[in-house]
């Protein structure tokens, strides 16, 4: 018997889904995707938009991130909502509210009325994820369907953000900018009128009351953290000052750290902090942080290279970011078959060594003279172990938790993601550049003046755009910048391979061991 079955799906006999639950299931994709879009459609709007509504450097930042930020920070209350509520009225009701945001971020006349836009997006972006999975617990009784329908969830998320960036490339060769927002209505609309007939509601509640105190706890923490992240991958890519988002990241873990003192003190908490105490759910939590921050961090750092070192568009380098999509797609796809055969904590560490192997890959060849197709293998193997172990581990978070709580669970596992993710590009920026930095002291040519090389120091953009202006009179230039940044990608490839291989080290003793019977 495996150890990781909640003990509800053990005691009768799983219910098979019918066509109506896998319709549902479509619907459910719907926001998925919407979600996925709205992170990245703005890539190739933001230079229209900023021609139309002029914002500043600060605003332009703001267009872009308030979103996700807010989608973080609200998490944690959603998915106590969802779990008080409903989960299904939470998703319908937050569908509606997104939808009608997406028409006033469409519409917008200014700045300010774009960024509160996008803010109100992200706020209502958060009660859908939760929500999400915590039907699919209730549609798909039967283990094996639940994880493949968990799998093609995930894949759906993939797949939105993959097509968002040349969606919206697409919408503005003959729309204006606000058509990026748009095309997520249609769907929305679609989910909340089929959803009153397809998808069904959890009976299950918890009804205590909601503490306000830790809702603001819960977002201001998650906020300052996942703001600290972001802004410091952005800092030590422009040698800006970073002492103000490492301030922000520790007064964000001060506000969580006295968030989780007060969970286990009240008798009500926002988040059940006994959730924690189920080894499958805690275990999957932490790798699913160390997979965020690995694998993230490692696309983030190939998508560099490819632009700053391999000379490509976005557009062009999107385009050599496909096999990842599709492998990450297959793998999460073809997780659930295996578990036929195989113990899902098998099939995780199976993922998680292909992934780790796929690292070691990119650490080899990543560097000047290596050709396209050697990267984008490597970075393919990773999303193939990715896959694999993500579609599975998000089982185990939400099949170990009670039935009245899989909202709360469901929300920990996208807090996971999303602090895995904030933390990936930060560590794999900052780690990048340090041996950046390095490498290039040793490299310059003796002729380069301090001067230049100060300016080639400050990060990889502004090391090419100083080698570019400078080609004639120091043609070796390029070369060792390229050479340099190659070897940051390198140094945090090895890295991550050593760490995904730990945290496989971690499933085994923790999860793949059968359990000693009581």
């Amino acid at each position: 018997m495996r150890s990781e079955s909640s003990p509800s799906t053990q005691t009768s006999q799983p219910h098979h889904a019918t066509a109506k639950e896998w319709a549902g299931l479509v619907l459910l994709s719907l926001p998925m995707i919407a979600l996925a879009t709205d992170l990245t459609v703005l890539f190739f709007a933001l230079p229209t938009l900023s021609a139309d509504l002029e914002p500043s450097a600060s605003q332009t930042l703001w267009i872009t991130h308030v979103y996700g930020f807010l989608i973080a920070g609200f998490l944690v209350t959603a998915g106590r909502v969802g779990d008080w509520v409903g989960p299904r009225r939470l998703l319908l009701i937050g569908s509606a509210v997104f939808a009608g945001l997406s028409v006033v971020a469409a519409f917008s006349t200014s700045p300010e009325m774009l960024i509160a836009a996008r803010a109100a997006l992200g706020i209502a972006g958060a009660t859908l994820m939760p929500s999400l999975f915590s039907l699919l617990r209730t549609m798909f009784r039967d283990d094996l369907q639940r994880r493949t329908a968990i799998a093609i969830m995930f894949s759906a998320f993939t797949v939105g953000g993959a097509i968002g960036p040349v969606l919206g490339g697409a919408l503005l060769e003959f729309f204006w900018w606000g058509s990026v927002f748009l095309i997520n209505v249609p769907p929305i609309v679609l989910l909340v009128i089929g959803g009153k007939f397809l998808l069904p509601e959890r009976a299950e509640r918890n009804r205590a009351r909601i503490d306000l105190v830790s809702v603001g706890l819960s977002v201001a923490g998650m906020l300052a953290i996942v703001f600290g992240f972001q802004e410091l991958a952005a800092s030590s890519d422009n040698d800006g000052a970073t002492w103000p988002y490492v301030l922000s990241i520790a007064l964000g873990a001060m506000l969580m750290g006295v968030f989780v003192v007060r969970q286990l003190r009240l008798t009500a908490p926002l988040f059940d902090m006994t959730l924690l105490k189920n080894r499958p759910t805690a275990v999957s939590l932490v790798t699913l942080l160390l997979i965020g921050t690995t694998v993230t961090g490692l696309f983030y750092l190939f998508t560099q290279h490819l632009q700053w070192v391999g000379g490509l568009t976005p557009l062009h380098a999107g385009l050599w970011t496909l096999p990842f999509i599709v492998l990450n797609i297959a793998g999460a796809l073809i997780a659930p078959t295996l578990t036929r055969h195989l113990r899902p904590a098998t099939v995780v560490i199976g993922g998680l060594l292909v992934a780790a192997t796929g690292a070691a890959f990119l650490a080899l060849f990543t560097g000047v003279g290596v050709g396209f197709p050697g990267l984008v293998t490597a970075i393919s193997i990773i999303g193939l172990g990715q896959g694999a172990a993500g579609a599975l581990l998000s089982d185990l978070i939400i099949s170990s938790a009670p039935e009245d709580k899989t909202g709360s669970a469901a929300s920990a596992q996208e807090v996971g993601g999303e602090l895995g993710s904030a933390l990936g590009i930060a560590v794999g920026g900052a780690i990048s550049i340090l041996a950046y930095r390095h490498r290039l002291a040793g490299t310059l040519p003796e002729e380069v003046p301090a001067t230049v090389e100060e300016s080639a120091q400050a990060s990889i953009h502004r090391g090419v755009e100083t080698a570019d202006g400078l080609a004639a009179e120091y043609p070796e230039l390029m070369g060792a910048i390229h050479n340099a940044f190659s070897y940051g990608v390198q140094s945090y490839a090895g890295l991550a391979s050593l760490l995904l291989i730990l945290t496989a080290g971690l499933v085994i003793v923790t999860l793949a061991k059968p359990r000693t019977p009581a």
